[in-house]
């Protein structure tokens, strides 16, 4: 089961995933008006739309474990794409796409090794690969403001629900799923949202407020953001590849 995310606030507060997601698209061009595409992690579909105007005549799916996320994508993307609330580990599509795209999700998933192979097994042989997600050191102060606060709530204790992979790691890992042409690294970028405190509660805590009685939720939230220094110290894993055989 997916994280259950404030798919509302998140909406209004993700202006800096946004922005990162602009240069994955960026790298995407030029590709195929009438490709198959596929949006892993597409949140309330803000990207996915951008990215539906570059396969105007093209298929494209967007997939999202959190059932809130995915009902608020539905509704801004109806007639235009097709959208599912699923997990990417579940992901059963059979050399199909032409491109996988993601941004600001994969971080949230435990098993890369699993992962990469579903990812790989879903595109046709010369199916790009274009993803951003957190890397290695990402938000590294707030996770430390994070362990700091959860001194006070037991139920916390060695909770963690990311994966900030390296560069290094994770080109290994695409090698061994049969990518070539690969190319990963780390991009540090600073970041200052419009509304700090909502952007944290939103998209950092959400998993960590999942796990805590309501009633403990607030007085996480605010011994976290009492910790937190800005701007967040973001790192973000950048990957670009080609599944062999094209």
């Amino acid at each position: 089961m997916g994280t259950p995310w404030d798919a509302q606030s998140y909406d209004r507060t993700s202006a800096p995933q946004q922005a990162w997601a602009s240069d994955v698209l960026a790298r995407l061009e030029p590709i195929s008006p009438d490709a198959t595409v596929l949006d892993v992690g597409c949140g309330t579909g803000r990207v996915t739309e951008l990215l539906a105007e570059m396969v105007p005549q093209g298929r494209l799916l967007a997939i999202d474990a959190s059932a809130e996320m995915a009902e608020l994508a539905a509704k801004r993307l109806e007639g235009r794409v097709e959208v599912r609330c699923l997990d990417v580990l579940e992901l059963d599509l059979d050399g199909v796409l032409d491109a996988v795209v993601s941004t600001a999700t994969l971080h949230w998933v435990a098993d890369h090794e699993r992962m990469w192979r579903a990812l790989a097994r879903a595109l046709r042989p010369g199916g790009r690969l274009e993803v951003q997600c957190g890397g290695r050191g990402n938000i590294a102060r707030v996770q430390e403001a994070i362990e700091d606060a959860a001194e006070d709530f037991p139920e916390l204790a060695g909770f963690s629900p990311w994966t900030f992979a390296g560069a290094e790691e994770t080109e290994r890992r695409l090698a061994g799923c049969g990518f070539e042409q690969i190319s990963c690294w780390l991009q540090e970028r600073p970041t200052l949202p419009e509304d700090p405190e909502a952007f944290v509660r939103t998209s950092i805590l959400a998993a960590h407020f999942a796990e805590l009685d309501p009633a403990r939720r607030e007085p996480f939230a605010r011994a976290v953001l009492d910790r937190v220094e800005l701007p967040l110290d973001y790192v973000r894993l950048n990957v670009s590849a080609r599944l062999a055989g094209g």
